[in-house]
């Protein structure tokens, strides 16, 4: 079992950044691939970023392209998801997802079927 613990979340104005951490604990980090989905309030979970068991692969929503970064620390268990220049429509919450892989290229994943442990999401709001 993977525990995924999300932290950072809050309340900001447009504009401004926001880092969110995901800390993992029960396998052996180096094993997972991980991602960021996020969930808006009546709409469905979508993909927001993802990187691999490296960090050596990164893959992003085309509407957080430029504005997000993804990194992990394999030392510290942690990935970590850099939001700048929020909108108003970044409002949601935001979920960390581990997919255990054997897989030792550079790969990511986008859909949540793959994923197979998640965390319990931190609510990001951004007002206008």
């Amino acid at each position: 079992q993977v525990q995924l613990v999300e932290s950072g979340g809050g309340l900001v104005q447009a504009g401004t950044s926001l880092r969110l951490s995901c800390a993992a604990s029960g396998r052996t980090f180096s094993t997972l691939a991980m991602g960021w989905f996020r969930q808006a309030p009546g709409k469905e979970r979508e993909f927001v970023a993802a990187i691999s068991w490296s960090g050596g692969g990164t893959h992003f929503a085309d509407s957080v392209k430029g504005r997000f970064t993804i990194s992990r620390d394999n030392a510290k268990n942690t990935v970590n998801l850099q939001m700048n220049s929020l909108k108003p429509e970044d409002t949601a919450v935001y979920y960390c997802a581990a997919h255990v892989s054997s897989d030792r290229r550079h790969v990511t994943f986008q859909y949540s079927f793959e994923y197979d442990y998640w965390g319990q999401g931190t609510q990001v709001t951004v007002s206008s």
